[in-house]
């Protein structure tokens, strides 16, 4: 084998450039304690990885769901994990052995960036949420189990880390579509309103696109409804806030793509909206202890 030959097998993640700062959401924050922040840091470092590994539209579906593969099963073979290109692979499986949780968050992530990889089509908003059960609530109850907290609080976890997935897909439909020609809209809604995919080419929402978003809305509220409650339900109070913030963060970007066009901009929040639902989050977390 030659040396080029080498490096292109050691080439199997491929880096977007994206990192915490992109997210909507604070990630690994001051708010959690230092000694977690680490563990937080590595799993987030492997999400990364393997989300741009799906949405990388040089690689073909066959090469992504190989590249997966090798993530998922260097989580458990440690021989494997020293290959060059898994490292974050093994530095997931070594903050597992050290937290001692269980790798079914890691490996729920790769199972729904596998499905990224083969699927660009959602029929219903049941089956998007099937993927978000995947994409977005390992996640959370990483967090959870992290910091020790019953279970019980996956119900309200989970709302809360799908309903943030349903906003970043809105805020990325157009992008989605041209880039990957990716649609996490329901089908089956756009099919209501005589529209098609082809609605999301356009440069504005068109009305019947624009009932469509409305609707995802209405069921991300739905969504948040539950999350409201996840603060309340946690011992911890530095994850409690955390929580609060995130939260508030989310209804925030509701009510901006609920008043604002996705296709014709970016629907971001701006730094002073990002500090005031910080703060305010903070404030409704310490006050509800």
């Amino acid at each position: 084998m030659n040396a080029t030959t080498e490096h292109q097998t050691a080439l199997i993640e491929t880096p977007s450039g994206k990192g915490a700062a992109d997210e909507n959401f604070p990630v690994g924050s001051w708010l959690l304690p230092a000694r977690l922040r680490p563990h937080v840091a590595c799993y987030y470092a492997f999400a990364r990885a393997i989300d741009d590994i799906a949405d990388d539209p040089q690689l073909s579906s066959a090469a992504k769901v190989e590249r997966l593969d090798l993530f998922a099963r260097a989580l458990r073979d440690p021989v494997l994990a020293e290959r060059p290109g898994l490292e974050k692979a093994k530095a997931a499986a070594a903050m597992l052995r050290q937290t001692g949780i269980d790798d079914r968050h890691c490996l729920d992530l790769i199972s729904a960036f596998k499905q990224d990889a083969v699927k660009n089509r959602y029929r219903n908003w049941d089956e998007l949420i099937d993927y978000c059960d995947r994409s977005a609530s390992p996640v959370g109850r990483f967090l959870l189990d992290l910091h020790g907290e019953d279970r019980s609080g996956y119900v309200s976890s989970d709302a809360l880390c799908n309903a943030l997935q349903v906003i970043n897909h809105l805020q990325d439909c157009g992008k989605d579509r041209a880039n990957l020609d990716r649609v996490y809209l329901p089908i089956e809604w756009l099919d209501d309103e005589g529209e098609s995919v082809a609605a999301l080419d356009r440069p504005r929402t068109s009305p019947g696109l624009r009932r469509v978003l409305d609707r995802c809305l209405e069921g991300t509220s739905a969504l948040l409804r539950e999350a409201d409650r996840l603060p309340g339900r946690l011992r911890d109070r530095r994850l409690a806030m955390e929580s609060a913030v995130i939260v508030k963060i989310a209804w925030k970007l509701v009510h901006e793509l609920s008043h604002r066009d996705p296709l014709a901009e970016r629907v971001v929040l701006t730094k002073p909206q990002f500090v005031i639902c910080g703060l305010s989050g903070v404030r409704t977390a310490w006050l509800a202890r």
